[in-house]
């Protein structure tokens, strides 16, 4: 999971760095935020050196002069905790105010927002802060209760930061996604392949194989068991729950779908397989001799075609698709001559590649005759959008 801590000026924060060592320990990546004041009562370079990331503590960095981009934080993180959060800046969410970084994230922010009140038992009490405690519940934040204990002030009572532990517990129980593909076998291809021409050279494309993996470990973390066959690619999966396989060429990916298909449920076909591939692959490097050169190609298995043609009637199919012209009127074709359940267009607007970029946009066909267009996004908040409606439909 991607953690995004917000810090604000509470005594507190001195429990915060201890907090990002927990969430650090489960493989978490963290980054984190603190208002300008903060730092008077915790490090930033504590902060830094324990989260691995920068930290951002205004809308420009004056040492190097670059803009924290308060749009690509809410985009990134699948959470985004501020803790200790004070009265002042529980204040400032409720009403939407936005004159600091924290807040501007607070205002991007896609996914879940989480708060960790703390301040002083009377403070606490007031019934302004229970009104924008109640204002900020409605608009769908999380509230972690603080506990009862002994406060900065030197008084007992409700107002005091829970320490790391429980934050932490409440944190993951908070956004633990739904098991909902527990007992599912789910085949998920990405990545390129390359069609080899001699020993050193390659047919092959810029795919990164970054969509494949987002859905591989989406379903993984749904409960279900993933096998992941991909193409080369610099990415790498510790998850448990997916078994990969490597492969370089689209015949070494058709043969190794073949082999597992029969026992899966669900296949979810993302790799950008090279369509052909040289007839003959010459046994050394070919020397540049001649003003050109040419290359005899054969058409490669269509992997999503045999799936959907060997399938049972339990099995599902997903295919992806990219196209330049016509987009739409050829991926309800593909849908249909491939016999697949749901295809998913990768839209490409003028001047942009979904290859090899962290963000894509795509619209979902399915056999029932309902779409889906999802917006702009990072590929893993895709592979989540994909697999949601994957769910809601029940292909």
């Amino acid at each position: 999971m991607r953690i995004l801590i917000g810090i604000t000026a509470g005594i507190a924060a001195y429990k915060i760095p201890l907090l990002i060592r927990l969430f650090i320990k489960t493989g978490a990546e963290v980054r984190c935020i603190m208002t300008p004041d903060a730092k008077d009562f915790v490090s930033p370079l504590v902060i830094s050196t324990l989260s691995k990331h920068p930290v951002g503590l205004d809308f420009w960095n004056k040492d190097t002069g670059e803009w924290n981009n308060h749009v690509e934080y809410g985009e990134w993180a699948d959470v985004f905790l501020i803790a200790p959060c004070t009265a002042n800046t529980l204040s400032k969410m409720a009403s939407g105010s936005c004159d600091n970084l924290l807040l501007a994230v607070y205002l991007s922010m896609r996914n879940k927002t989480i708060v960790s009140p703390a301040m002083d038992l009377e403070m606490y009490q007031h019934p302004t802060v229970k009104r924008n405690l109640a204002l900020l519940t409605a608009d769908g934040v999380h509230v972690i209760p603080p506990d009862h204990g002994e406060l900065a002030s030197g008084l007992s009572g409700e107002g005091r930061l829970p320490e790391p532990e429980i934050i932490f517990e409440e944190v993951v129980k908070y956004i633990s996604p739904r098991q909902d593909y527990i007992n599912t076998r789910v085949l998920v291809t990405a990545g390129p392949t390359y069609e080899a021409i001699d020993p050193v050279r390659f047919i092959g494309n810029h795919a990164s194989g970054k969509m494949g993996f987002a859905l591989a470990e989406n379903f993984a973390n749904r409960g279900a068991l993933v096998i992941l066959i991909t193409g080369p690619t610099a990415l790498r999966t510790e998850h448990k729950g997916i078994q990969t396989l490597h492969v370089t060429s689209a015949m070494e990916m058709f043969e190794a779908v073949q082999m597992h298909w029969e026992g899966m449920d669900l296949g979810v076909f993302s790799a950008a397989v090279a369509d052909y591939r040289p007839i003959h692959k010459a046994e050394e490097k070919i020397k540049k001799t001649e003003d050109a050169l040419s290359i005899e190609l054969i058409k490669n298995p269509d992997i999503l075609a045999w799936a959907g043609e060997h399938k049972a009637s339990t099995q599902r199919t997903i295919g992806f698709a990219l196209e330049t012209n016509n987009a739409v009127e050829n991926a309800k074709d593909k849908l249909a001559r491939k016999h697949a359940d749901a295809i998913v267009l990768n839209v490409i607007e003028e001047n942009e590649n979904c290859f090899n970029s962290d963000t894509n946009k795509v619209r979902i066909f399915d056999v029932n005759g309902l779409s889906l267009e999802l917006a702009t996004a990072s590929k893993a908040r895709i592979a989540q959008g994909i697999v949601d409606y994957i769910t809601r439909i029940r292909l």
